[in-house]
């Protein structure tokens, strides 16, 4: 929109020859996609994300990132959640990055082989705050995409940050993105936090394949009893309501935070998510 503005910004400074190109010229939108890195060739960009935090986006990005590797796929995981990244620390990952060029980066690879990059393997110490404004975290995202060494990929998973700001607006604009996954939790906001996903997704015109909910039972170690620890769940008539496909409900399982803390998630098969996989099989098609 910057360059829109610069390039007419009023009637009195355009001539003929300086609209020439303009892409205003003919009610034309502008486009903001950004290219990836010339050794890069992805084919899927899915985006998980959410309408508000601590719903675990991390865990369903490194849980779908799992199972697409377990199947064969070739896999991806771009933090773009640049103030609270947790994806390295899930699968003990240390940097630095390796620097092929000033231009150029490689992602970390996991045990069980998914490639990642997050501001976590760029920065000197990984527990300095983060205290930028949204061009500059914005400006980090779009570099993720454009300057990392992926290679070839089958899927590259996008964790985002909360909310409906600076970088889930970025990444819709600069990424091809093919479609996302809405992710929350039993919480009497949940139809809000799907509603307001679902609309930013409708705005920026990306296919929303589905939604799911984390946290949405616990079973008694004694009984084997579902436990509700944050209310009945909605998710199933929020879903058909909003005509969303249910592609998931991760029970609260103390197995994936210990694994994420020792750093060992790569050795984690959540099976609660073979509903988002058979989404994304439908979207791959």
């Amino acid at each position: 929109m910057e360059d829109r503005d610069q390039a007419c910004s009023s009637a009195s400074s355009c001539s003929r020859e300086s609209c020439e190109g303009c892409p205003s010229k003919g009610g034309g939108a502008a486009s903001f996609r950004v290219d990836s890195n010339a050794s890069s060739n992805i084919k899927h960009v899915i985006g998980i994300v959410s309408g508000k935090g601590g719903v675990g986006k991390s865990l369903v990005t490194a849980s779908l990132a799992n199972a697409l590797a377990k199947s064969g796929a070739s896999v991806g995981i771009l933090d773009a959640d640049i103030t609270g990244p947790s994806i390295p620390k899930m699968y003990g990952l240390n940097g630095p990055a390796e620097a092929l060029s000033d231009t150029e980066i490689l992602p970390a690879v996991t045990q069980n082989g998914i490639k990642v990059m997050s501001l976590n393997l760029i920065m000197e110490d990984p527990e300095q705050a983060v205290v930028w404004r949204g061009p500059i975290i914005a400006g980090v995202v779009k570099q993720f995409w454009t300057d990392v060494v992926w290679g070839e990929l089958d899927y590259l998973l996008v964790d985002m940050p909360p909310g409906t700001g600076d970088v889930p607006l970025t990444v819709f604009q600069s990424l091809p993105v093919d479609g996302i996954f809405i992710v929350t939790s039993p919480q009497d906001l949940v139809r809000m936090i799907v509603t307001k996903a679902l609309n930013m997704a409708k705005l920026m015109d990306i296919p929303v394949l589905g939604v799911i909910e984390n946290y949405s039972y616990m079973k008694c170690p004694d009984c084997g009893r579902k436990i509700e620890v944050f209310g009945k769940s909605r998710i199933e008539e929020i879903a058909k309501e909003t005509g969303l496909a249910l592609a998931g409900q991760i029970p609260i399982e103390p197995v994936y935070s210990e694994k994420a803390d020792e750093g060992r998630f790569a050795e984690i098969d959540n099976d609660y998510l073979q509903p988002a996989m058979d989404c994304l099989r439908r979207a791959a098609r």
